[in-house]
């Protein structure tokens, strides 16, 4: 294994941990939240891991339970919930996905995991053997506002932030990503 990838897991460790930590207030929060408004505060769906591995990532639940599963550029607006929106606007929806950071199914950094229905992404992703890189919370096609609707642009990003992937670009994106670029795939609008 190449140092580099040895460093950037040790970083994901330490900051998925140290964000964990520093939010939990507010994670305990949001969870009450949407227990106490909608009955299930946690989303657990199977997406495509490193090598066509399966997981199941975790995320603060946003849509009505009951919304058929389905790549969220395809959800109608409708089904997400009041307080979903604002979650999903600030990205707190995702801090869940720090613990799938943690368990070594996910990176930070690194192309966002797919659902195995999204053939036409994950065919491309095989192609140019992107499906080998650890999938991630955020990256270059998440700040520049690319979602999984347009599965060939997609991959023609992930594979320009592949390609020249470094330390200083992953923080880079994460910080990025912090402070306000990108807010994940965009919805139906009703």
């Amino acid at each position: 294994m190449n140092y580099k990838f040895c460093l950037i897991r040790i970083i994901d460790i330490f900051l998925s941990g140290f964000i964990i930590l520093i939010l939990f207030p507010l994670l305990l929060f949001i969870y009450l939240l949407i227990y106490f408004k909608y009955g299930s505060p946690l989303f657990f769906q199977e997406r495509v891991g490193k090598n066509f591995k399966k997981f199941t990532l975790v995320k603060f639940r946003t849509m009505l339970i009951g919304t058929k599963e389905c790549p969220t550029h395809v959800v109608d607006s409708s089904r997400i919930t009041p307080i979903g929106n604002l979650i999903r606007k600030t990205k707190i929806d995702e801090i869940p996905q720090f613990f799938n950071v943690i368990k070594g199914e996910m990176s930070i950094v690194g192309p966002r995991p797919c659902l195995f229905s999204q053939k036409e992404l994950i065919n491309e992703r095989k192609r140019f053997n992107i499906h080998k890189v650890t999938p991630g919370i955020t990256g270059l096609a998440q700040i520049k506002g690319i979602d999984m609707s347009d599965p060939k642009l997609l991959v023609e990003t992930e594979l320009i932030m592949i390609k020249s992937f470094s330390i200083k670009k992953y923080f880079y994106y994460f910080f990025k990503t912090l402070f306000g670029s990108g807010f994940g795939d965009k919805v139906i609008k009703n």
